[in-house]
């Protein structure tokens, strides 16, 4: 004879899939928001309050490290109310600890807004900050990148290293501390280029006009050699003289290869 099956235990444990399923999303609603969420009620606030330091306090000490600039702007009151909202509004995308500071720097860009109190180049140095992490974890390498080390830079075609960013800010991210917080942006954009070198080091160039436009070219690839590219950028700044910004661009391209910037030239 067929054994017979209990009919009352898949119920059974389906009830309890779902009371836990419901006990998880008000524990982790609470960590999140306890102002808005009442914890789980059976579990001793006591505990719950152990919960609720640690995991806070664990988010709030890696932006403290991501973002140091930012944080050193903030009393300890503001910082964990700015914290707390990142913490209590933003759905993030992944639960990588290496990934935090992007997921803030996302919620500074889409989620939050301009809410009083925030100065107004927020944004603009949590991105200045965050893109020494971003370039730091990069998995690129330079030797990805095909090129003559000893190439003839102004002959050849440049080839720019892939761990390589050109920025601009409205606010002069670079300067901005405690001492120094600018509430209108000056009328000369900031221009920098960040750039992490063959010993892992991360590193900012303070950008003037004319390297700026020349780096756009050759990131542009656009131009058949490096004094193409030169003579392009003469010609943008309407220079009397192009000659005198392809002997000085010269130097500045070979600087560049210096700094592991350039790579070399197109081997192909």
């Amino acid at each position: 004879m067929p054994a017979t099956r209990d009919a009352s235990r898949p119920e059974a444990a389906g009830g309890e899939m779902g009371r836990l399923a419901r006990l998880q999303r008000e524990f982790a609603a609470h960590i999140r928001d306890p102002r808005r969420n009442a914890a789980p009620g059976d579990v001793e606030d006591r505990r719950m309050a152990v919960y609720r330091r640690l995991f806070f306090n664990n988010i709030s000490s890696l932006l403290k490290k991501n973002f140091p600039v930012l944080h050193s702007l903030y009393d300890d009151d503001a910082w964990n109310t700015l914290i707390r909202a990142f913490y209590a509004e933003h759905h993030c995308l992944t639960p990588l600890f290496p990934e935090l500071a992007k997921e803030f720097l996302r919620y500074l860009q889409d989620g939050r807004g301009v809410r009083e109190g925030d100065p107004p180049f927020l944004l603009e140095l949590a991105h200045y900050e965050w893109v020494e992490l971003a370039l730091a974890l990069d998995e690129h390498e330079p030797d990805d990148v095909a090129a003559d080390p000893a190439g003839d830079l102004l002959a050849g075609r440049p080839v720019l290293s892939p761990l390589t960013w050109t920025l601009s800010y409205r606010y002069p991210v670079h300067r901005i501390q405690r001492d120094y917080q600018p509430v209108e942006p000056p009328e000369q954009a900031t221009h920098l280029l960040v750039y992490r070198d063959r010993r892992y080091r991360v590193r900012f160039l303070l950008l003037n006009d004319v390297t700026r436009l020349l780096l756009d070219r050759l990131q542009a690839q656009s131009d058949p050699s490096g004094k193409a590219s030169l003579q392009e950028v003469a010609r943008a700044i309407h220079h009397p003289h192009p000659e005198r910004v392809v002997d000085a661009g010269a130097a500045v391209l070979a600087d560049l290869r210096k700094r592991d910037i350039i790579l070399g030239t197109r081997s192909d």
